[in-house]
């Protein structure tokens, strides 16, 4: 599917949707009274105090948890003082704490995830297979018993290709899972190598996506970080590796080869949206012939999609939706790590017409992942 384009009609012009989504002088209240439906829109952004969330379905899909008595939290992490025992405990809890925030908050749906650094951090493979169909099996036994609340994302271990291809088709067809969840490298190795297309062929073949995030056990130390290791983490350097890694697969021919194949990207994209004229303009000054077929912006715009997770300013949702269509952005908090609040209440005042603030909200959730 193509991206949306705002027909001139809808107009609201760019120019005020812009001055909106910076804060300007139009209000999101005048932007949706002055567009067509404008009573639905204001029924549908629920924004009666008190009230955020209620009026328009809302599913989260970058939420995660983990399985301490498996794989226990990360201790080299840098972790914000006093935000490690809360993180803890939230990430190990899937009613008391989670479903609590979820209703105070209207989120309807959580697609759960293992926390990072998640299967990818266990270096021996035959340890890493058994630890993915015991996680995968935990996770499944928590939708079950919760199915209208939560969703999940298996994790695979990559380091047996072939077995992850197994526990990709079983995690999909017998456990009900939606897709895969993948922490960056795979032991300083990246899926655009030739070990991982078997991968790509059964994720085309199930027609499940496949979430990149970052993880915080980068393959090596750039020197720009060096005595600044605030920037190696979620301020930057995750958002660079994670955008290379996501450039690696489309230059390295795998939607060449697996066009339906899926990849979606949290923090907006990892900010490769913004990019897409300048990554255009670089590839028609490339050697001819070489992969990719298609400009990069094709394969942005056709194979990835973008979640909000931890970007919640209306400026680069707008910028996101103008470069690769509401139908391509979906919704998340990346909880516990972000606020549900601040997240929902970024939702609902987005200054966006009903049919492009449902879309993100869950109808682009609900077609990608098949809720």
């Amino acid at each position: 599917m193509g991206p949306s384009v705002p027909s001139p009609g809808a107009d609201t012009s760019r120019r005020r949707l812009l001055l909106a989504a910076a804060g300007g002088t139009v209000g999101t209240a005048a932007l949706v009274a002055q567009s067509p439906g404008a009573t639905a829109a204001a029924t549908s952004t629920g924004t009666a105090v008190g009230r955020p969330g209620r009026g328009m379905k809302v599913i989260a899909i970058e939420e995660a948890y983990s399985v301490p008595e498996l794989i226990p939290w990360p201790g080299p992490v840098r972790v914000p003082p006093g935000l490690e025992e809360e993180w803890g405990r939230r990430l190990a809890d899937f009613t008391e704490l989670r479903l609590a925030d979820m209703d105070e908050h209207g989120v309807d749906v959580q697609v759960l995830s293992l926390t990072p650094p998640g299967v990818e951090a266990i270096a021996d493979p035959a340890e890493a297979v058994a630890m993915a169909r015991r996680v995968n099996d935990h996770l499944a036994g928590v939708v079950a018993a919760h199915p209208t609340r939560f969703a999940g994302f298996a994790a695979l271990p990559f380091q047996d290709p072939r077995a992850a291809v197994v526990e990709l088709r079983r995690a999909v067809e017998r456990l009900g899972l939606k897709g895969v969840l993948h922490n960056d490298h795979v032991q300083g190795h990246y899926l655009d190598e030739p070990q991982f297309r078997p991968v790509w062929a059964e994720l085309e073949r199930l027609g499940v996506t496949l979430y990149l995030h970052p993880t915080p056990l980068a393959p090596d130390q750039w020197q720009v970080f060096q005595g600044h290791p605030e920037l190696s983490g979620p301020s930057w350097g995750w958002t660079a590796q994670t955008g290379a890694h996501a450039l690696r697969l489309i230059y390295g021919g795998v939607f060449d080869e697996f066009p339906n194949a899926s990849v979606t990207l949290g923090h907006m994209g990892e900010l490769l949206p913004f990019q897409l004229a300048r990554l255009d303009s670089i590839y028609r000054k490339g050697a001819p012939g070489r992969s990719p077929r298609q400009l990069p912006s094709h394969y942005l715009r056709h194979n990835f999609y973008a979640t909000t997770s931890g970007v919640f300013s209306h400026a680069a949702l707008l910028g996101a939706v103008h470069s690769i269509g509401a139908d391509r952005l979906l919704f998340s908090i990346d909880y516990p790590f972000e606020s549900t609040a601040e997240a929902v209440d970024f939702l609902h005042s987005a200054p966006f017409p009903p049919a492009d603030l449902h879309a993100i909200a869950h109808r682009n959730a609900t077609r990608l992942l098949n809720l």
